[in-house]
This record gives structure tokens, C-alpha cells and sequence, in this order.
């Protein structure tokens, strides 16, 4: 690793406290753009030492390689704040990825399940082994408090609150906030909590796996998998569905967005936005089956 990349590294594992997800994919990111500068030549494999010209040529080497528009916009994205961070140090005079474009991507609405579809599959879910309770408290969870998984997974016993039906999330950028996951959901967490059976005394990990460790978000998303499966869903969906779902039915049940801003941990409301997309084309589909003169 070069000694920019590994400054930058410890950087956003000290002063911006990322997750271990947020660093491998930097880590990622700026090895791949650091190989490209080896096979390219010239100016060997220092990624401070770019030009506009040479990012722009990256861009359509990343493209030629068969990566989607959203993968090459998030790698481009981890050489901005990479730039970014150099600048701020000194070790850079300019930015060369101040007039870099991202490529243009086709606009894409979240996957979303119906709300009888969602009761399908958290019902559906058998609780008659402790493997099942765990599953049916982390479903219930992602819909009913619409967390990310990496949330979810990071979730220690400590975040319940017995007295409320609220957990305390770290969301992205280490960043708490108390989310309500209603009734049902936090009683499957009790249910789990007695059953919970830690490898070690010491273990904090809410959700563990069958060695008695912290889940991993991969897991997570295969569990999922069975159960769709399960209940007949057998479209693509993911955890992250859950979420757009959460919030798709709140803004469906009359919720203003900014509420579901503060519920979904979104810095910004532009990101909330896109929810409103969805409810405006899910009305239309209703007027266009619903009205005689559609």
C-alpha cells in the first residue's frame, strides 16, 4: 500500500471512525486504481500523481472492463474524497478530479415488497428453534425499524431498550440515533434474547450465528434468501428491500418525509427523496387500474 493511500486509511479509521465495510472498499477502490497505474506506465503506481486527463482514461478503462455506471461512480467517489484528504494535508497543490463526470446511469426504483407480501414472509418464518426466533427478531427488525443490515449486525444486546419498543443504531459514519421498531417486533427481540446462547460470556453481538459469533451482513442476506423462498417470493430482493419497503409504506400510510428522513438515519433529505418517486408511480398505477376514464 502506498504511503498516501495507508495516511488516508488511517485517516478514516481514527478521525472519521468508518466502519471496516467503509475502509475495504476504499481499500479496495484505490488498489484497483493504483494497479491500473502500473499497467498504464509512466508514472508508475503513485495514486497521488494524477492528472484530469489520466483520471478521464481510468474512467474508460473501468468501463471497458465490463463494470457497471454505479461501480464506476463509486470508485470515482473514493478517489475524490481520496484527492480531498491530500489536499487538505498538503500533499497535493490541486484536485485533478475536480472536472471528472460520472457516468451516466439508468435511473433505477427500489425493489419493494407489498405489505401483504412482507406479512407473507415474516409470518412464514418457523419459530418452533431458536434459529428460527433469531430469524423472524432480525426480519421483524428491518422492516418494522427500516435499519440498514450492517445496523442490524452491529446491534449488541446493550441497544434494546425493555422499556420502549426502541433499539440505538450506529449508522454510516458511526452515527446514533434511537429507532422505534414497533411492538411486534421488539417482542420476537425478547423471545431471542432468552434464547440467545453467545460463544463467550463476553459477547456483546446481538444476532449471532450457530458458533455462537456476531452474524455478518452476507449472512444475513442468505437467510433472507430461504425464507423468500419459503414463502413463495421468489423475486431478487435483499435486506436493503425491507428497507425501501419501510419506508415506501410509511410514506404510502401518510407519513411526511421528513419524519422518514429521521426514521431511515438519512444525513440529507434529497436521499429520502426517491421514496416519493415511488409513491407517486405506485398512485398512478392505482388511478390507471382504478379510474374508467384512465
Amino acid at each position: 500500500m502506498h504511503h498516501t493511500v495507508a495516511a488516508f486509511i488511517k485517516h478514516l479509521r481514527s478521525e472519521r471512525q468508518a466502519s471496516a465495510h467503509t475502509i475495504r472498499s476504499y481499500e479496495d477502490d484505490l488498489g484497483l486504481y493504483a494497479s491500473y497505474l502500473e499497467e498504464s506506465g509512466g508514472e508508475g503506481s503513485d495514486p497521488s500523481s494524477a492528472d484530469p486527463v489520466r483520471l478521464r482514461r481510468y474512467s474508460a478503462w473501468l468501463a471497458g472492463r465490463g463494470y457497471a455506471p454505479s461501480t464506476i461512480a463509486r470508485r470515482l467517489a473514493s478517489l475524490r474524497s481520496f484527492f480531498r484528504f491530500l489536499r487538505r494535508e498538503g500533499l497535493v497543490a490541486g484536485d485533478p478530479t475536480a472536472g471528472l463526470r460520472n457516468p451516466k446511469q439508468a435511473k433505477r426504483l427500489p425493489r419493494l415488497l407489498r405489505v401483504d407480501e412482507v406479512i407473507r414472509l415474516l409470518d412464514g418464518v418457523p419459530t418452533d428453534t431458536a434459529p428460527g426466533v433469531r430469524d423472524r427478531a432480525m426480519l421483524e427488525t428491518l422492516y418494522g425499524g427500516g435499519v440498514r443490515v450492517s445496523e442490524l449486525v452491529g446491534l449488541d444486546v446493550r441497544d434494546l431498550d425493555d422499556a420502549s419498543d426502541l433499539v440505538r443504531v450506529r449508522g454510516k459514519g458511526r452515527r446514533e440515533r434511537l429507532c422505534p421498531v414497533g411492538a411486534i417486533a421488539a417482542e420476537w427481540l425478547r423471545r431471542w434474547v432468552l434464547l440467545r446462547q453467545p460463544k463467550h460470556p463476553r459477547e456483546a453481538a446481538l444476532f449471532l450465528n450457530q458458533r455462537g459469533g456476531r452474524l455478518t451482513t452476507r449472512s444475513v442476506g442468505r437467510i433472507l434468501e430461504g425464507h423468500l423462498l419459503r414463502a413463495g417470493l421468489v423475486d431478487t430482493a435483499s435486506p436493503h428491500t425491507l428497507r425501501h419497503s419501510f419506508a415506501t409504506h410509511l410514506l404510502d400510510g401518510g407519513a411526511d418525509l421528513r419524519s422518514v428522513q429521521e426514521l431511515l438515519g438519512h444525513r440529507n433529505l434529497t436521499t429520502t427523496q426517491i421514496y416519493t418517486h415511488v409513491t407517486q408511480d405506485r398512485i398512478l398505477d392505482i388511478y390507471h387500474d382504478a379510474h374508467p376514464r384512465a
